[in-house]
């Protein structure tokens, strides 16, 4: 019973900030007076100074896409250049070397397309001027650039003969002035107080309490007496030859809070520690793991809300936010069932209480004991609802069902609330879509928020909801038919090639997160992944302009008896079945060779 509050508690925080943040949104996007004015619009205004801005300027979709195409191009040059150079500039106390090329690509191509996968550890791998300047820039920029297209969308359907779709350049600052900038230093503060370390100091060595002995193969000696004086270490009175005895701990440091807050708003992901939110300095405790997973899915909630209030349609944006809620409600129960029922194995034929009397219960491995299953659960099916990818527990030690339905939620395109601003304008494609089938089902040309839906919107957006199975099936089959690429697999069977799908789908996701048993720091899985990435961001980027371009050369259509409803409840089940369906009818037999064929193995 207090785990299904927790559920209701996470879910009803939620909604009830989304609300009021979608109404700030829509004041900021459109110019308006809010409480934060007086302080920001200065800024606003002198960066428009400095970068010479047209405030009025109106871009057609074409020069809309080539600004969004040129600003993401430079990012990935000076993100991958400061990678490689790192070594020779400053911001280094760790004394770090440069990164490889291929690895700089990869992470070049995940930050910049909001996606955050990352095939390093960051406390032993970038310094803090390139987590600062070079990843954390990237977490705000890359956000708002979904959140500046998703707009010019909206002002596709707002507008009416004209070719107008707002300036990028003003888009993109006022995101970063007035939305992205406060409600991160919000969050970074609390998260500071909370106990997420924010400092430049270089990473200490301290003293264990007591000492540890490894063995040769890098296991952890359980019940091992460690003789100090003759540096020997015995085990049920054998000798261990080649134990190796620690005394000392490796303590990262540096900017975490900063990075934490925005890789969470931003749905980027990316950890400023390798294990990312499972690490206790960068999430310590229950109050931080609630700011930071309550912050995965709040932008994106909130635009649900800033929709329907921009197309003066409020029941429409209702609908739109009721069917992604409808389909994370799904996959979080899903989640939830399997970890707490965990699996036989783990049962042991009842040798094994799995319980929730007097202890957690279930699958509680690869979750922290700090978090337990209900949190580690929602993280879950949070961050892979959402184009986010940031973890608290190790999704490859999921129950089989529990693993495929983060999965799932990925190869979905990211439309279960999804990133910032790109998850919705899916979403939006798969609801063009689901107006053309139900036009065609009543013999009507389809239309939606009073405009026609055509030939070219129909292409455009199959494409962009064809974007992410084409990535993700043409990305891992062709990874599935190296060689050298079982070497990067933990495990080999189904739950083997389940690492290998989960990590083209989280690249074709554009989500970040990994089956954490698989080693991506290859040359051909650090380059293949990079495209994928890239495919995966910028071809629906490049859809969506391209519908909003259109529609917003349209004419309103009057609304008639004839019209077809898409705010009532039968729009919002079609559209969760077209949704499902694109994946279902995708993905079903690459997830009948990995996670369904682990299931049926496991209850044999």
């Amino acid at each position: 019973m207090s785990s299904v509050l927790q559920y209701v508690l996470y879910l009803a925080i939620l909604v009830a900030l989304a609300v009021p943040l979608g109404a700030y949104i829509k004041k900021v996007m459109d110019g308006e007076k809010t409480f934060l004015s007086k302080i920001l619009t200065p800024c606003e205004n002198a960066v428009y100074k400095v970068m010479r801005v047209d405030k009025n300027e109106q871009m057609n979709w074409k020069k809309y896409l080539l600004s969004v195409l040129v600003f993401s191009g430079i990012g990935l040059l000076f993100l991958f250049l400061l990678q490689l150079l790192q070594g020779f500039l400053p911001g280094n106390p760790q004394g770090l070397s440069g990164v490889k090329w291929d690895l700089s690509f990869n992470t070049a191509s995940s930050f910049v397309t909001n996606t955050n996968w990352q095939a390093y550890s960051g406390e032993s791998t970038l310094s803090y001027l390139t987590q600062a300047l070079g990843l954390t820039v990237q977490n705000f920029v890359s956000a708002a650039t979904g959140i500046a297209v998703l707009f010019a969308l909206i002002r596709g359907f707002i507008k009416v003969k004209t070719d107008g779709l707002g300036s990028f350049w003003v888009d993109l600052t006022r995101i970063v002035v007035h939305i992205l900038i406060p409600l991160n230093l919000v969050i970074a503060l609390c998260l500071v107080g909370g106990g997420v370390i924010q400092n430049l100091k270089p990473a200490e060595t301290v003293s264990l309490l007591e000492p540890i002995a490894i063995s040769a193969g890098g296991e952890i000696l359980e019940n091992a007496v460690i003789d100090a004086e003759t540096n020997t270490v015995t085990v049920d009175g054998a000798v261990i030859k080649d134990a190796q005895i620690v005394t000392e701990q490796f303590v990262p440091m540096g900017p975490a809070a900063s990075q934490v807050a925005i890789k969470q708003t931003g749905t980027n992901g990316g950890g400023f520690m390798g294990v990312n939110s499972a690490h206790p300095l960068e999430n310590p405790n229950a109050f931080t793991n609630l700011f930071e997973m309550i912050s995965l899915l709040l932008i994106p909630a909130a635009l649900c809300f800033t929709f329907g209030k921009s197309v003066k349609n409020k029941k429409q944006g209702f609908a739109i936010f009721m069917a992604m809620f409808l389909c994370l409600l799904i996959a979080l129960s899903a989640i939830a069932v399997n970890e707490q029922a965990a699996t036989p194995q783990l049962a042991q034929n009842g040798a094994v209480d799995i319980s929730m009397s007097d202890q957690a219960g279930g699958n509680m491995e690869g979750k922290e004991t700090r978090f337990g299953i209900a949190a580690s659960s929602t993280w879950a099916a949070f961050t892979t609802a959402a184009s986010n990818g940031s973890v608290n527990s190790m999704h490859d030690s999921y129950t089989p069902l529990g693993g495929m339905i983060t999965m799932v939620q990925m190869q979905l395109g990211e439309v279960i609330f999804g990133g910032t601003g790109c998850g919705l304008y899916g979403m939006l494609a798969f609801a063009i879509l689901a107006v053309f089938i139900a036009g065609l089902m009543v013999g009507r040309t389809p239309e939606f928020l009073g405009k026609k839906i055509e030939p070219y919107e129909m292409k455009w957006a199959v494409l962009v909801c064809l974007a992410t199975p084409i990535a993700i099936l043409v990305g891992s089959g062709m990874a599935a038919a190296v060689p050298e690429v079982a070497n990067s697999l933990a495990n080999s069977g189904p739950h083997g090639f389940s690492e290998l799908l989960y990590a083209y789908s989280s690249a074709g996701g554009n989500n970040g997160s990994a089956f954490a048993g698989f080693n991506a720091n290859t040359v051909f899985l650090n380059v293949s992944l990079g495209f994928v990435m890239l495919f995966a961001r910028f071809l629906p980027i490049i859809g969506t302009l391209a519908i909003a371009g259109s529609l917003a050369k349209k004419k309103k259509i009057a609304e008639t008896a004839g019209t077809l409803s898409t705010t009532n409840a039968m729009f919002v089940f079609l559209l969760i079945v077209i949704v499902l369906l694109v994946g279902a009818l995708s993905f079903f037999p690459a997830l009948a060779l990995g996670p369904i064929a682990e299931f049926f193995t496991s209850i044999v």
